[in-house]
């Protein structure tokens, strides 16, 4: 178990960075592909230097600070220079559009911001008096006309070596625990995004405990490659950086693969979506040999007669077990990198199937849950504690309860305060005894495990009063190599239906395998054979399902969902009412026949 002095502010955290004395504190790619280093006294003067330049430019405490940038050591300087002054920064998603973007910083009241790239500053330059934007620096070299250049702002501070700033280091240290930190805007799921105004002491407080079960330390590393606007990522690397492990950055999900070879981390946290797409790629390559489809599937159902032992941390002593794992099992653990001792899901509900599989390829995926507003971990699963299928314990410093209708209701010092300009939201957020409605409907087992459901606007209510938890639905789907996404339907309807975008990777190779020709995705779809392999996967998921939850119809949809075409947030949730209004036609088809259809 872990152990660490606790921090009242996330200054307590930079300052504990900058006298780690770590000459690779972190890593970042350079444009040869090469890993070069950070040491700590370079984090701390790189600060210094960014946050003196913030100074002269007028920001004081209480200000707020924009920061638009893909993962890069750039984006950790920014933001521990903005809270070195007392100033909070206000991430925003890179994948925003100009107006967007806007709407955020006019709503934050941002006179800085910090952005990654030309690109980025091409959209802020063009609202820039809109948002009441007065400086624009850019982390890239050289600088647009217009934009400061990080790099310009840097210039000699690496000379200074350990040299420390009395004057600097007081202004740190005099951050107090209600000091706001951060405006995190939420993707905005059912509704307009709201700024999360988390304080120093809320992230604090859940630093303190959110990993106090695992054995974190100088010798670990991590891959920070969930977007950094989002509270888990950030919380991530703000728990490397505190137990003094070290965190590389990669820029590009695309190049994750790649990093996680490089770099071998010691370390993994990813959204469940992650995890699939490994299971996926995993079960996609064997599939291209007959050979290697059966030896997967004979390793993996040996591996769940182990499962447990596996999530307990135990190694099984059966001789099959160990050849399968020299076979099989260490063929997915090099996919992570090879190294990786601690694999943690969060963002997002994981299916009970994910891990599963994982277990049964030798892997304890350990599962956590939390929000934005809650800084952001309420309960996760670790090594000493764990149940599979629940999210963990929650953390010793909150309270929870639960409303009439079962949903969660959490109290204590890492709960938010309120939503930024929103006092209605916050009227409706909170009861009248300070309680935060989380919007999940959850349960407690006999040992104090939580259970989460499903989003409590999200559940489906038929036209016969039945409720349906669609998630749970929708990871069994998902859980096959040939799905992708799917979205259950069905609210005030008869019977549920279900929505399904394919993995056309999968798909595509299934199809020339089985001879179906297609000039189109579109015409792929429409396939009679494709609709039949499809049914069964369906057929499947059903299976365990009650008569009133199982899907009675379902649709191919000919498009990928991604956050690009939003359908999807950043942390890989669905935008149900984006899929609904994008499908109603399709949707309508479906019931187009309710009256005097059965929903057996």
């Amino acid at each position: 178990m872990a152990s660490i002095t606790p921090i009242s502010t996330l200054n307590d955290l930079f300052l504990r960075v900058a006298a780690a004395g770590n000459p690779r504190a972190l890593l970042w790619q350079d444009a040869a592909g090469q890993w070069q280093p950070v040491s700590s006294a370079q984090i701390y003067q790189r600060v210094r230097a960014l946050a003196c330049a913030f100074l002269e430019w007028g920001a004081r405490k209480g200000d707020r600070i924009a920061l638009i940038s893909e993962n890069r050591w750039e984006w950790a300087v920014t933001d521990f220079a903005t809270l070195a002054i007392g100033a909070a920064d206000v991430p925003v998603y890179p994948t925003l559009t100009g107006p967007q973007i806007a709407a955020l910083l006019l709503d934050a009241g941002c006179r800085i911001a910090v952005v990654s790239s030309a690109q980025q500053f091409e959209k802020l330059h063009a609202i820039r008096e809109q948002a009441g934007l007065k400086y624009i620096v850019v982390m890239d070299s050289p600088a647009p006309a217009g934009a400061m250049a990080m790099s310009a702002l840097l210039a000699g501070a690496d000379q200074r070596g350990d040299r420390r700033d009395a004057e600097f280091d007081a202004r740190v240290r005099s951050a107090a625990p209600g000091d706001l930190a951060t405006l995190i805007y939420t993707s905005g799921t059912t509704g307009e995004p709201k700024g999360v105004a988390l304080t120093h002491g809320n992230i604090a407080a859940n630093q303190n405990f959110a990993a106090a079960d695992y054995s974190f330390g100088p010798t670990d590393a991590c891959i920070s490659f969930l977007p950094l606007s989002h509270i888990t990522a950030r919380a991530l690397d703000y728990v490397m950086y505190n137990y003094g492990a070290q965190v590389a950055y990669c820029s590009q999900f695309d190049k994750l693969p790649e990093a996680m070879r490089e770099v071998r981390p010691t370390v993994i946290v990813g959204v469940p979506r992650v995890y699939e797409k490994i299971r996926q790629a995993v079960e996609g390559k064997a599939a291209l040999s007959p050979v290697k489809k059966r030896l997967l599937a004979r390793a993996v159902a040996l591996g769940a007669r182990h499962c447990d032992a596996i999530y307990d941390g135990r190694k099984p002593a059966s001789p099959l077990w160990k050849l399968a794992k020299k076979l099989v099992y260490s063929k997915v653990r090099e996919a992570f990198g090879g190294r990786v001792n601690t694999f943690i899901s969060g963002g997002a509900p994981l299916g009970i199937d994910t891990a599963r599989w994982f277990a049964s390829v030798g892997i304890a995926l350990y599962e956590g849950y939390g929000l934005t507003e809650t800084s952001p971990v309420i309960a996760l699963n670790s090594p000493v504690s764990h149940r599979m299928g629940s999210v963990g314990r929650p953390l010793p410093n909150v309270e929870l309860k639960f409303a009439g209708d079962g949903e969660l209701l959490a109290r204590g010092p890492f709960v938010f305060s309120g939503y930024w300009n929103k006092p209605a939201a916050n009227a409706e957020c909170f009861d009248g005894e300070g309680w935060f409605c989380t919007g999940d409907i959850a349960h407690l087992d006999s040992d104090g495990f939580l259970f989460i459901t499903d989003r409590k606007k999200e559940l489906l209510k038929t036209s016969g009063g039945k409720l349906v938890a669609p998630q749970p639905i929708e990871n069994k789907l998902k859980a096959s190599v040939l799905v992708a996404q799917a979205a259950l339907v069905g609210d005030k309807h008869k019977f549920i239906s279900a929505l399904i975008a394919p993995n056309f990777s999968a798909l595509e190779a299934w199809a020339m395998q089985n001879g179906i020709d297609f000039a189109s995705r579109a015409a792929l779809v429409a396939d009679e054979r494709v609709i039949a392999l499809y049914s069964e996967l369906v057929k499947e998921a059903n299976a365990e399902l009650a008569n009133f939850e199982t899907i009675k119809r379902f649709r191919l949809v000919a498009e990928e969902w991604t956050q690009e075409t939003g359908e999807l947030t950043p942390s890989m949730k669905l935008k149900r009412r984006v899929i609904a209004a994008r499908y109603a036609a399709l949707i309508s088809e479906l019931y187009a026949d309710e009256a005097t259809a059965r929903a057996e």
